[in-house]
Formats: C-alpha cells, sequence, structure tokens
C-alpha cells in the first residue's frame, strides 16, 4: 500500500498587481515532494495521486526557467567603469632629491639635537645659578655678627694669669660662652684672636686676626718709655735688650699689619696728662721724665709704630676693652662685605670715585659736569649746556672776577639756553646765583638751597 505525501509549496496571490511583478524581482520557488518506496512508482496513471505529481513537477520547471532568465535579489557591487587611458605609474626620484631628502631629516634631526642640548644648558644654568644663590645666601648668614662670635676664639699668653685678677677676664668669658684658650704668643703679656673658617675654603687653619692687645703693668710701660726715649737719642740698643719695646719692634717687623695696643694697667686714666700718683710720681722722678717725654713717647708709638696706649684701672677695665674688642671683630666681615657693595651714585659702579681721571687730564670735564649737577634742583642738561660755556671751574672764576657788581656775578649764568626735548629754556637767575654762592662762599656751613 503506498503512502502519498502532500507537497509543500508557497502559493503566490493572484491577486498582486502585474506592475508588483515587473517591478519586484522573482521569488525563488522550491517544492519537494517525499516519495515511498519504488515499488509505488507502479501506480495507476489516472489516480488523483499522479496528476498532483504532474502538476509539481511542471511548477519545478516554471520556477527554474524562471530562476535562470530573471536576476536574483542578491546584491552585487557594480565594477567601476574602465577608462579609456591607463594610469601613468609612479616617477622615480632622482639621486639629487634623495640626496636633499636625507640632508633636510638630518637637518631637522640636528636642530632638534641643539635645541634639546641648549634647553639642558639652560636648565643646568638655572640649577647652577640657584646653586650659587644658595650658597651666598648661606655665606651671608655665617657673616652675621651672633655667627661670627662663634667662629672666634680668644687667645690669652700664660704670662698673664699670674696676676689674681685675671680670674675676671676668664670668669667674663665663660659667662658669655665665648671661647677662649691659654697659648703662648709671640709677644709676652698678650692678648689675640682667631678665627675659624667655612669648611670650603682651603686653608691649613684658623685665620689670626690682626688685633693684639699688650697688657703691661706701670712698670713695664715705664721701662718702654725709658727705652723709646733712648732710642729716639740714638743710644737703644744696650738698654733695649729686655724691654717690651725691643719685643714689640720685632713682631711690628714681623708683621707690619699687625695693630697693637697696649693696656697700661694700674694707673689712673688720666695720669698721662698731667695728674699722677704719689708712687707714679716718685717713680718718673727716679727715671728723670716729665710730662712732655711721656707725650713724645706716646705720639712717637702711634705716629711710627701704630701703636696706641690705652690706661686703664682695673682688670675690669681689661676685661672690657677685651669684650669690646671681641664684639668688633665679630662685625667686622659684614661690615666688609657691605662695604663692597657698589653705590648707586657710581658709574657702571666700575670706580668707586665714579669719574676716572686720565694723566693727561681726560675726564676732568665730566668730573666738573657731575659737581654741578650735585647741586639740587640741576639737571644733566643744564650742567652739560654750563660746561660747555664754562669748560673748567677755573673759566668760570675768571669769568667772575671780571664783572664789577655782585648783581652781574649772580646772574652771569641766567641768559644761557637749555635744550631739552626739541625745546628751549634759559638756566635762570635762581640757579646762576647758587652756582654762584656755590663756587665764592667763604662760610662752610652756608646753605646754598
Amino acid at each position: 500500500m503506498s503512502v502519498l505525501k502532500r507537497a509543500k509549496t508557497w502559493e503566490i496571490s493572484e491577486s498582486e498587481g502585474e506592475s508588483d511583478a515587473e517591478t519586484k524581482p522573482s521569488i525563488k520557488c522550491i517544492a519537494f515532494t517525499d516519495h515511498g518506496d519504488d515499488n509505488n512508482e507502479t501506480a495507476t496513471a489516472n489516480s488523483p495521486t499522479d496528476s498532483l505529481e504532474q502538476d509539481n513537477k511542471d511548477h519545478n520547471t516554471d520556477c527554474k526557467s524562471t530562476a535562470k532568465t530573471e536576476p536574483s535579489d542578491t546584491l552585487v557591487a557594480p565594477r567601476p567603469a574602465r577608462s579609456g587611458t591607463a594610469s601613468p605609474g609612479r616617477k622615480r626620484r632622482t639621486k639629487e632629491e634623495i640626496e636633499a631628502d636625507r640632508q633636510r631629516v638630518e637637518e631637522r634631526k640636528e636642530a632638534r639635537e641643539k635645541l634639546k642640548r641648549v634647553r639642558a644648558e639652560e636648565k643646568e644654568e638655572r640649577r647652577e645659578d640657584q646653586q650659587r644663590r644658595k650658597e651666598a645666601a648661606e655665606h651671608q648668614k655665617s657673616l652675621r655678627p651672633e655667627n661670627c662670635l662663634k667662629c672666634l676664639t680668644v687667645c690669652i699668653d700664660p704670662a698673664l694669669l699670674q696676676d689674681d685678677g685675671s680670674d675676671v677676664l676668664l670668669g667674663t668669658l665663660s659667662a658669655v660662652e665665648w671661647r677662649s684658650s691659654i697659648e703662648t704668643q709671640q709677644l709676652p703679656h698678650s692678648i689675640t684672636w682667631t678665627r675659624d673658617l667655612p669648611p670650603e675654603k682651603d686653608s691649613s687653619g684658623p685665620l689670626e686676626e690682626e688685633q693684639v692687645l699688650l697688657v703691661l703693668g706701670l712698670t713695664d710701660f715705664m721701662g718702654m718709655v725709658v727705652s723709646v726715649k733712648q732710642t729716639l737719642h740714638g743710644n737703644g740698643e744696650e738698654s733695649a735688650v729686655e724691654s717690651f719695646f725691643k719685643l714689640l719692634s720685632e713682631c711690628l717687623n714681623r708683621d707690619a699689619k699687625m695693630a697693637v695696643t697696649v693696656l697700661v694697667m694700674g694707673s689712673n686714666a688720666n695720669s698721662w696728662t698731667g695728674t699722677w700718683d704719689v708712687p707714679e710720681l716718685s717713680q718718673r722722678s727716679q727715671l728723670g721724665m716729665e710730662d712732655l717725654d711721656i707725650e713724645e713717647v706716646l705720639v712717637f708709638l702711634q705716629l711710627y709704630r701704630n701703636v696706641t696706649v690705652v690706661f686703664l684701672d682695673s682688670w675690669q677695665d681689661v676685661t672690657d676693652h677685651v669684650c669690646a674688642v671681641t664684639k668688633a671683630l665679630s662685625k667686622r666681615p659684614y661690615k666688609l662685605l657691605t662695604e663692597r657693595c657698589e653705590l648707586p651714585f657710581c658709574v657702571d659702579g666700575s670706580w668707586a670715585s665714579g669719574v676716572r681721571v686720565e694723566r693727561d687730564g681726560a675726564g676732568l670735564g665730566e668730573v666738573w659736569s657731575r659737581q654741578i649737577t650735585q647741586l639740587n634742583r640741576v639737571s644733566p642738561a643744564v650742567a652739560s649746556t654750563l660746561t660747555t660755556a664754562y669748560p673748567s671751574p677755573q673759566i668760570l672764576l675768571q669769568a667772575y672776577s671780571s664783572l664789577e657788581s655782585e648783581e652781574e656775578k649772580r646772574g652771569l649764568l641766567a641768559g644761557l639756553l637749555v635744550k631739552t626735548g626739541g625745546k628751549e629754556r634759559r638756566i635762570g637767575p635762581e640757579i646762576s646765583a647758587r652756582v654762584y654762592r656755590y663756587l665764592t662762599a667763604q662760610n662752610p656751613q652756608l646753605v646754598l638751597d
């Protein structure tokens, strides 16, 4: 017994317009039929099943023919139209062009490297500048008096400790926490100072200050006076053997920069001016000295040896003097730093006087102009006009002397024309009178303006 299966087909409605069939692509129709065993093919031809299979075959044949003749609904990219002539080939570069391109690349590379080096150098310069500023600030900070005091050491000769009053000096230095040391000095009975230098400075040791204090009693000072007097009279070679004056002279000959101050202790501060105590008077009489002799020795030591003599009463006065000198030494580095700065009114900061005058007189005209500019409300243009009319002060003074009345002298410069900014104006009687008073006044206390 044969089993018939219905064919699966898609039916197209006949009610669709012909316009749709014309514009829309044809639909692929696929039909298939499942058959049973091969033995069923022997069915009779005039059965309903045979007619259905025949219709399926005809429909499949129509669909295949339609698929061959009508275009498919698959989208295909159109091919570009070919031109009539072939595209030209790529032009080959010449050796010169290749070399030029390579040269341009090298130049750009070198420019980038140069810019990189310049930026690195600028960065290094900025870093070094910042480092220098930092070091300068630290150096300036170390030069402050409170910091310099920590670097100073007061060196005391052991011979001074034999006096009982020296405990006052040692106790005071310890109380203010200043450094001190007991060292044998080149000049006996002296006090010196040393300064520790910064670590960055290459030095063999502490720096010795020039200040030296020679502490003497009245007897030793009188012996020095006698030695000086005998030296002045030409017979001091024998008597100055054991004198402090000989030791002092030897030290000064070795170091001319040494600044020595002799502290005469145990005497009245006004004793050298004529007020002497009885023991001092008797000792002076025995030595055959008068007040004039003492004064002569003091002047000699000051002018020829740069030695100052100070008369003190006790060790307390000596201690106060030592403290004053120590404080002055602590302020010296900072004062030297500030004094070394260029003054704002010096020209270009090249010379302290502002204008350098050569041996042939070059520069005197500029000095004369600067001298006039120092007056109040006198501009450089006015000074230039005045110095052009009268190139030197002597010429102007001669012009004043040629006039008879004071009124003419005061108004001599009033008519000079000053050119400023394309305009002309006169110096005027006020400035003329001030210049006249400036050059001819005899009173140093006269107010010019």
